[in-house]
């Protein structure tokens, strides 16, 4: 058997691209996109297409809509080929508006609906603001599910929790690229990898939180930098892999096994924690690598997204 098989055993395996022809080859449960992503796809020739055809047809109804169509194209393209779910995202300059995010996410479940996707084959993307939380609270409210990604923090994770969000996206990969860049040349990656990266302890501690107080968001690790990260996460309710690194865990018979365990986890003495707004705030100001990475993927997001309307005119 080898690693991928393995890993499927103990988590669902989601696919992380928008290049869906990719897919197939790793029968991923879900999938996950990103304006990263899209924006990487519509500039190979294969899927140049999409983005001419969404700007023809919908042009005219300006930049906003051009995007939300080519999105959900992008997400019914990748649904027929999983069985699950695909998450798209809401633009990111709109991470500090509650009311926007609201909007804009429910306009992208109209399209899905239009496209005959029935509602619970999508998740939207939200970044983990206090604001995204709000609106993602509202939306589950409505029974349109989210995806609270740019998740660096434990306050962040149990705000998500207190609103019920559907799933959460901690991002593994970046919160090891800030240690390893704050340490210098004082990081040992010997010493600090698998269960001792700063990553991989990040979505432990939020696993075990919320299995220990019975919270029912879904934990979806991400942002992968190594195959070792994600070995280290085996048992996660999710993890959403690059295709690059879905290739190294298929071409790999080394022996995985379980690593996070919920049953485990719900005889720790874990002590339960709530956030209000101002809470919430405190304790991400706190949290310098949090703080930082959340306001850089937001602005790495918003540049990717400025960049695929420059396409589209």
């Amino acid at each position: 058997m080898n690693q991928l098989d393995a890993l499927k055993q103990f988590t669902t395996v989601v696919a992380d691209t928008g290049d869906f022809n990719q897919i197939a080859a790793y029968a991923p449960q879900d999938a996950t996109t990103n304006p990263s992503l899209i924006l990487k796809a519509v500039q190979k020739p294969e899927y140049a297409h999409l983005l001419k055809d969404a700007v023809a047809s919908y042009g005219a109804q300006g930049l906003d809509e051009v995007t939300n169509r080519l999105l959900v194209r992008f997400g019914c393209e990748i649904l027929r080929l999983i069985p699950g779910r695909v998450s798209t995202e809401v633009d990111a300059r709109l991470s500090f508006d509650t009311e926007a995010t609201v909007t804009r996410a429910r306009r992208i479940i109209e399209l899905y609906q239009g496209e005959g996707v029935h509602v619970d084959r999508v998740l939207i993307k939200i970044a983990s603001t206090w604001e995204g939380i709000q609106a993602a609270a509202r939306l589950e409210r409505e029974g349109i599910h989210t995806n609270l990604t740019l998740l660096f923090s434990f306050a962040q994770a149990v705000a998500c929790g207190q609103a019920k969000v559907q799933l959460i996206s901690p991002f593994v990969g970046r919160i090891y690229d800030w240690y390893k860049k704050s340490a210098g040349t004082a990081w040992d990656e010997a010493a600090m990898a698998g269960p001792n990266d700063p990553g991989v302890r990040s979505v432990r501690s939020i696993y075990e939180f919320y299995k220990k107080h019975g919270i029912r968001t879904e934990v979806m690790g991400a942002s992968f930098r190594n195959v070792g990260q994600i070995t280290a996460l085996a048992g996660c309710d999710l993890l959403t892999i690059s295709p690059e690194l879905l290739a190294q865990l298929a071409g790999s018979e080394a022996p995985l096994g379980r690593s996070l365990d919920a049953g485990a986890a719900q005889a720790m003495d874990i002590p339960f924690v709530t956030h209000d707004e101002a809470s919430f705030r405190f304790a991400l100001n706190e949290d310098a690598m949090a703080t930082e990475k959340l306001a850089e993927g937001i602005r790495a997001f918003v540049a990717d997204t400025i960049k695929l309307e420059a396409l589209m005119k």
